[in-house]
Formats: C-alpha cells, structure tokens, sequence
C-alpha cells in the first residue's frame, strides 16, 4: 500500500472551522481546503464576507474554494466577481444547477471567459461533466467537483464513472477533476488509482490518516480490547 505522501492524488481539506483549516493547513499534504454555505452555517458563520476574508489573511498560499449562494444567474455572476477579487489563491464555486433546475453552463462559460478561476460543484453525472468541460476555458485553471460520495449513497459504485471523467478534462488541460463528499479514507487510495487530481476531505475522515498501513492483527487486538473495557466500565453481568 502507498504511503500518503506518496499519493499523486492531492488532498484538500473541506471544512467552515478555522481553527480545523488552520490545522489541516498546518499539514504540508494538505494541498489546498474548500468549504461551502452549508459547513459554514454548521460552524456558526454569520459574516460570509468577514469569515472568508480572515480566513484568506491566514492561508495565503493554497487554494481555497468559497462559493456563490444566490439562486439567480445574474446575481451569482455578481457574487462570483466580488469573491475572485478577494486573492489570487480564490476559486469560486457555482454549483452546476440552481435550485429551478436550470443549468449554470452559460454563467461557467461567461466567468470562464473573464478569467474567473471556477471551482464547478454538486455534479453528479458524465453529462453534467462534459457540458461543464465544454464551458471551461482550457487554459484558466479550474476544478470539476463531482460529488463521487453521493453517487455511492445511491447505490452505484462512482469509481467508472470518476474514470471516465478523469478522460473526459483531458481536453481541458488547466482543470482538474475533484472527487467529493468522500464517505471513506479509502476513497482517497480509489480517487488516486484512477488518476483524480484532487480529493475533498473532510477532518474526520483525516483523521483516519494516521491508521494507513497499520498491522490488521494488532488493529483487531485493539478493538476486543475495547469491547472488553467498554463492558468493564458498563459493569455488564450475566
């Protein structure tokens, strides 16, 4: 089994907590962090602009991901300007659709053209891939999110089909696909044996990192005795 810092795949933090980006920062195999409206309202963030802004003073140097959150195209295309004036580390997420189910390939194309660095979130499909691809300037970089955990919670296995889409952004040389919403540290060892560029990880997960390679024997040992002391301290008899 690979080590981790001898992965290909590069690993992002995603999160809303600063203290937790600043320790996944801390980390050099930490190549870059996003976030998104919803971890931010979990983590208690009232201030969207004050947040980011604080958050980009701390980590100047890897991208960041911060995302629009109007509904309307005109409004996100406002948003995602003022978001990318904010530092040249700044990746603005649309997401591929708005909550009309209305297609967002007309915005990507447009910011794409203004040199916008996009980071295009919540796909789910090859076509959604392709269609986003097209929109993309090839030569402004870019991310491809494709929420590969959320596909599995359907019951489909995503690994074909990230493959395929791995294919898919070779016509776009400056963009790089992202496997998302991971549900396992596995799924970095599968994100980076098909040749995705970048994985969102969330803290929990990471913290699973320090597991990688650990003897299975002594990792069962380590469980009975957990069972054994949780039934000791439960004070269990029959």
């Amino acid at each position: 089994m690979k080590k981790v810092e001898d992965l290909s795949v590069k690993i992002f933090a995603d999160g809303a907590d600063k203290a937790g980006m600043l320790e996944m920062y801390a980390k050099p195999f930490i190549k870059g962090l996003t976030t998104n409206p919803t971890l931010m309202r979990k983590a208690g963030i009232t201030d969207y602009k004050a947040f980011s802004l604080d958050i980009l003073k701390a980590i100047p140097d890897r991208p960041i991901s911060l995302e629009v959150f109007s509904d309307e195209f005109e409004d996100m295309e406002r948003q995602a300007l003022e978001i990318a004036s904010w530092g040249k580390n700044v990746y603005v997420k649309i997401p591929v659709m708005n909550t009309k189910r209305e297609t967002s390939y007309k915005l990507i194309e447009k910011l794409a053209a203004k040199k916008v660095k996009l980071n295009v979130t919540a796909l789910m499909t090859l076509t959604q891939v392709r269609d986003v691809v097209a929109a993309l300037d090839p030569n402004v970089p870019s991310y491809v999110s494709v929420f590969a955990g959320r596909v599995a919670d359907t019951g489909q296995d995503p690994l074909p089909m990230m493959a395929a889409a791995v294919e898919l952004l070779k016509v776009a040389p400056a963009s790089e696909l992202i496997w998302a919403s991971p549900r396992e540290l596995l799924n970095i060892f599968h994100a980076d044996s098909i040749g995705c560029q970048v994985i969102t990880v969330t803290n929990d997960i990471l913290k699973k990192l320090s597991l990688v390679g650990k003897n299975l024997d002594d990792y069962s040992l380590e469980t009975v005795k957990m069972f054994a002391d949780d039934a000791t301290g439960a004070g269990f008899k029959l």
